[in-house]
């Protein structure tokens, strides 16, 4: 007889232990499950970012937009006398919340470099090999339409790839793609957001501050001795990442790369192994069932309470602690992070009496190229090559339609397509304005085409392979 089951019979034998259940629980319960699941499903992230979207659009160019871009602008202090950090409200958006956006990205990263996708070398040479093709052509083609001069600048905006409009775009086609393209386009995204890490860490980054830059590897080498003693408390890595963070927005590299520093410094390792996790779980069944017997009001058992935690904790130790605030910060990340970005960058002022200057501009032409084109021929061609040559295979369920669906959804290139063009044209307001507007047209190109390619070309069950 199992644990429960030898409470159960307790509880019957005895009368006690009742469920109690408060008046407005289950109608609660009832209305809080189905919006749960809606939050956890993929294609939230992506709807919730296209509405922010638009509402951006329209705010931009409404009767509020003086009040939307006079609240951008705001300027807004924190700190005090002799030490104060003084931004708008803008900046504070994409030098302080996107931090936060990176730090999730940098767990991904970790987590599939470590144990995920790009762990089995042999298996993740599809997806980089992939996503190198989806990041070198793209910016080849924009510096073909723009070699000179200071619209130059962007030639990093095309090679991005926006993961959670692409995920969300691929997750409605449901049973009509085989379940290994999502897995492919995820580690073709990653490796995709890495490179765009390593791009804006290099290029985008105008002047240094030395000593500010010391004091950042100061803390990083104190955040990799945390990791290495076995501190595994996230409190002393929030505290000290926030010292980064400071440090890092000093030195003149930008900010929010201080997050994908910051999470490669968070512990992979759990405390416990599962064989001694399961020894202490039976330890600890049977000091809660004695407490039971001898009183099972858990408010009056400080006994019962203490065991109780003593199994919550254990629960947590069992668990890496970069992989649960992975899980943590994945909500605030999607839905609060990546929305407000949205609102708070896509604001575009649209004059249609200028509209043809959009497709002749050399910026807008170059990004939408790139997006489209560029991205189509890269992960499609390079992915072809490699598998002709035998380097790799194509994952199993998985042909060549489905690659091209995917190299099209590639040029989705929304949230770091927007940041890298934030940084590049941070000084020519026209420029910045025919970049978002190029990223955004191609976006939705690109997600539309690749859509109906992917609908129309594949079977409901996804299941042939044939190339």
């Amino acid at each position: 007889m199992t644990a429960n089951q030898q409470i159960l019979t307790m509880r019957k034998m005895t009368g006690r232990g009742k469920e109690y259940i408060a008046p407005w629980e289950r109608a609660f319960d009832r209305v809080l499950t189905p919006l749960e699941d809606f939050i956890h499903r993929q294609t939230t992230s992506g709807v919730l970012l296209m509405l922010c979207a638009i509402a951006a659009l329209y705010l931009a160019n409404s009767q509020w937009s003086d009040a939307y871009f006079r609240l951008l602008g705001t300027p807004f202090t924190v700190g005090m006398e002799g030490f104060q950090l003084s931004k708008t409200v803008h900046h504070w958006i994409n030098d302080g919340l996107m931090a936060l956006f990176f730090f999730v990205i940098g767990l991904e990263l970790k987590r599939e470099i470590l144990v995920g996708e790009l762990a089995d070398p042999i298996q993740a040479l599809l997806p980089v090999i992939a996503a190198l093709g989806g990041m070198l052509v793209p910016v080849i083609i924009y510096i073909a339409i723009n070699p000179t001069g200071h619209t130059l600048d962007g030639w990093g905006v095309p090679m991005a790839t926006d993961i959670a409009f692409a995920l969300g775009a691929l997750a409605l086609l449901g049973n009509r793609v085989p379940k290994n393209l999502l897995t492919f386009l995820v580690a073709l995204a990653i490796v995709d957001d890495l490179g765009a890490v390593v791009v804006i860490a290099l290029f985008y980054t105008e002047t240094l501050n030395i000593t500010a830059l010391a004091f950042a590897a100061g803390i990083l080498t104190l955040l990799v001795a945390l990791n290495l003693g076995g501190i595994r408390r996230p409190l002393p890595y929030v505290l000290l990442g926030l010292l980064l963070w400071i440090a890092v927005l000093k030195s003149g590299v930008h900010a929010t790369l201080a997050g994908i520093f910051l999470a490669f410094t968070i512990p992979m390792r759990p405390k416990y192994d599962p064989e001694r996790f399961v020894a202490q779980i039976r330890e600890m069944v049977r000091q809660i069932r004695q407490e039971y017997l001898r009183e099972e009001n858990i408010v009056r058992n400080h006994q019962l309470r203490s065991r109780v935690q003593a199994l919550a904790e254990g629960v947590q130790l069992v668990q890496a602690p970069a992989q649960i605030l992975e899980n943590k910060m994945h909500l605030p990340s999607a839905y609060i992070v990546i929305p407000i970005f949205s609102l708070a960058n896509a604001g575009i002022p649209i004059d249609w009496s200028s509209s043809g200057n959009i497709v002749t501009h050399p910026v807008s032409v170059g990004i939408a190229a790139g997006l489209l084109f560029g991205k189509l021929i890269g992960i499609a061609g390079f992915t072809w090559i490699a598998v002709r040559l035998g380097m790799t295979s194509l994952p199993s369920g998985v042909n060549f339609r489905h690659i091209v669906g995917v190299a099209l959804m590639g040029g989705i290139g929304f949230t770091m397509s927007i940041f890298i063009a934030e940084l590049g044209f941070a000084h020519h307001a026209e420029d910045l304005l025919m970049a978002k507007t190029g990223v955004l047209l191609a976006s939705v190109l690109a997600g539309v085409s690749g859509f109906l390619w992917l609908y129309f070309t594949s079977g409901k069950t996804a299941e042939r392979s044939d190339p």
